[in-house]
């Protein structure tokens, strides 16, 4: 019998990548599958017990209602009371840094709030950010954001004459999509953040943001490419759905309809500056 050959040290750290592994827990590794990890005397376990119990009752008091986390429907509501009290983008962002109603707040490492210019004409929407954007802080800057950057310079744009935002301004674990729950929950943020910034177009990228955003109900292949309206309840403003660019980089035969989607998006800026 041929056993298979075991994986590099560089095979292994891409796959815990691939699977969102992408953090370390502790500095000494440990052997999870190791006698010696599961090796623990059952008198001593019950011998320890009653005492660790007795330790954690005085140790660890009881949460007061503050501290325990609200439900999805009460976050939703505390998100939609405070985004509209936001007068500024920079009020916005605090709002988002003190607001303790979405879990991944607590996962994440950054708050990914915007990118760009905040008097930008033309503003993007993703759905939510991933590990070089927590990283970094700033949305779009892995090789979806690179991709973003060469389709903008194409139509002679860049980070400095667009604004770039996410419905979800925190990282879901392991790159994972947000819960529809998540999503409601950062929904009044990203809505009053357009409000803020009054673009003339709007794009959203991908189907999540389309729906989300837009409202939706088709998939992006029928609905990218046609013009909405966004109602910000003060102004009606253009608004377009396109691929994300992390689809482009699965799909490179779709970035021909993109490139259509952008240049569209680009004329109907041109036309509103004239």
């Amino acid at each position: 019998m041929i056993s298979a050959p075991l994986p590099s040290a560089h095979e292994l750290l891409a796959f815990y990548l691939e699977a969102g592994v992408d953090c370390a827990l502790s500095d000494v590794p440990v052997n999870r599958l190791s006698d010696a990890a599961e090796k623990r005397p059952a008198e001593r376990v019950a011998r320890s017990a009653p005492l660790q119990k007795a330790s954690l009752q005085k140790a660890v008091p009881a949460p007061s209602r503050a501290e325990i986390a609200p439900t999805p429907d009460a976050a939703i509501e505390s998100a939609r009371a405070l985004a509209p009290k936001a007068s500024t983008l920079e009020e916005l962002r605090s709002l988002l840094e003190a607001f303790d109603g979405c879990a991944l707040k607590a996962t994440a490492t950054k708050l990914v709030f915007a990118d760009g210019n905040p008097h930008a004409k033309i503003m993007f929407v993703g759905e939510a950010p991933g590990r070089d954007e927590d990283i970094q802080g700033l949305p779009f800057v892995g090789r979806s954001g690179k991709l973003l950057d060469l389709m903008l310079a194409a139509v002679g744009l860049n980070r400095t004459n667009v604004y770039i935002a996410n419905i979800v301004p925190w990282r879901p674990p392991g790159n994972r999509d947000p819960s529809p729950q998540e999503t409601q929950m950062c929904l009044p943020f990203i809505r009053r953040q357009i409000e803020l910034v009054d673009p003339d177009v709007l794009v959203c990228l991908g189907k999540p943001s389309s729906q989300a955003v837009l409202e939706l109900k088709d998939g992006i292949m029928k609905t990218r490419g046609r013009w909405n309206t966004y109602d910000t309840g003060k102004r009606k403003i253009r608004a377009m759905a396109t691929f994300h660019p992390a689809f482009l980089l699965r799909q490179p035969i779709s970035k021909r309809l993109a490139w259509q989607d952008i240049r569209a998006a680009k004329k109907a800026l041109d036309q509103a500056s004239a």
